[in-house]
């Protein structure tokens, strides 16, 4: 769990791929990508596969109703206007935040390289920090006063060595850690919109890091988060980093969802033992039982992570992004291509069905299962997925909603 490097010496972002950079977007594209992903059922999964499979985000766009009706959505899906669209670029302008899609250029390569990456990220601040080696620091809400001193020792000094330190502006270590890296380079992930205040005390220290470091978040001006945004946000902390460092967390927290991530995308997973007496230290000895890697010292977690920096981060392009970039030419399949079905068969899709069930299945297995082929499995997914009938779980398995 505590290494990202497997047996074969690869880095977790090698192992993942991720998509090379290419031309900016034009506005056009920029605005097809962001009403696709404010479509209906449109996830990360279901954003990659549609620009892969349709080539670009307008032509998925033209492509979601008859995909939805296949799949046996009973109303017309509902598409995002491209006034809304536009409206919402323009409010994020309006507050200096801007819009990057996978696979532009300045989108966060060891985020573009988790899978799947956010089709969409808003930036505020100095987005140079994204194309810098990152070096996340979470803990408890309720930090300890020793907790806090440590978090700050760690972010000003790995911080001094040329690292940015991410956290998710929470109370207690997040901010300690914010705080002691502002002079050095800190980004911010929030669970709102670039615009959301929370918690409302760090009103301050969040115009701090809008102007001396950089906010992030893949939601819009003016959203508030709820409490399924926090284990979202938390992805987005651990897949901007190298590494991830656990000051302190009780045995039940969030700072152990941003941990179980950390390790699901290959990133090193650090943690800094406590006293055994301490609640807030239950779940950072409980990484360490499980194999996070145990860190005392600043120069602990450099050692560890400085063989990384020398690695490249390229790898094969396996993330799709919208029109106009390589990577979609690459992979994309026309439509009139054999092995790329437009849609499935009433006979396919019905067999499609009835492999699946309300328990995770591998989509390997649904492919032996069914003998359909791996792009009509992928179209008979899309048409599930966008009328709402099928549950992504991650490490490609999927089942029918309930």
């Amino acid at each position: 769990m505590g290494h990202a490097r497997d047996r074969r010496g690869q880095s977790g972002t090698e192992r993942s791929g991720g998509a090379r950079p290419g031309a900016p977007l034009s506005s056009d594209e920029r605005l097809a990508a962001l009403r696709l992903i404010r479509s209906d059922n449109v996830g990360p999964v279901t954003f990659r596969e549609l620009v892969t499979h349709f080539g670009s985000a307008e032509r998925a766009l033209d492509a979601l109703p008859e995909l939805s009706r296949r799949g046996g959505y009973r109303h017309p899906i509902r598409i995002c206007p491209r006034e809304a669209a536009e409206a919402e670029l323009a409010a994020a302008a309006r507050i200096g935040a801007r819009a990057l899609i996978v696979g532009e250029p300045g989108y966060p390569q060891a985020l573009a390289a988790i899978d799947p990456p956010p089709p969409l990220i808003y930036v505020k601040g100095n987005a140079g920090h994204l194309a810098r080696p990152m070096l996340a620091i979470v803990g408890a809400r309720n930090g300890s006063a020793a907790g806090q001193k440590l978090a700050r020792l760690f972010a000003s000094r790995v911080g001094t060595a040329g690292f940015v330190i991410v956290s998710g502006l929470a109370r207690g270590i997040d901010a300690a850690a914010h705080e002691a890296a502002l002079p050095t380079g800190t980004v911010a992930v929030l669970a709102g919109g670039p615009d959301n205040v929370y918690p409302p005390e760090h009103l301050i220290l969040q115009q701090r890091i809008a102007e001396e470091g950089c906010l992030v978040t893949e939601n819009p001006p003016g959203f508030a988060p709820r409490a399924q945004d926090f284990p979202r946000r938390n992805r987005i902390v651990s897949g901007l980093a190298l590494g991830v460092l656990i000051v302190e967390a009780a045995r039940r927290s969030g700072t152990l969802v941003t941990a179980r991530m950390a390790g699901e995308q290959g990133r090193e997973v650090f943690a800094i033992p406590g006293h055994p007496l301490d609640p807030r230290a239950e779940g950072t000895n409980g990484l360490l039982k499980s194999g996070a890697t145990l860190v005392t010292e600043p120069d602990d977690v450099l050692q560890a992570l400085s063989p990384l920096l020398r690695e490249p981060h390229s790898g094969p392009v396996s993330h799709a992004v919208p029109s106009g970039h390589p990577a979609t030419r690459q992979e994309a399949l026309p439509l009139d291509e054999p092995r790329a079905p437009a849609s499935l068969g009433e006979t396919d899709r019905n067999r499609l069905l009835q492999a699946l069930g309300p328990a995770p299945t591998d989509v390997d297995e649904l492919a032996r299962a069914t003998g359909l082929s791996p792009r009509a499995i992928q179209i008979g997914l899309l048409e599930l997925s966008l009328a709402g009938r099928l549950e992504r779980h991650g490490h490609h398995l999927v089942s029918l909603k309930g």
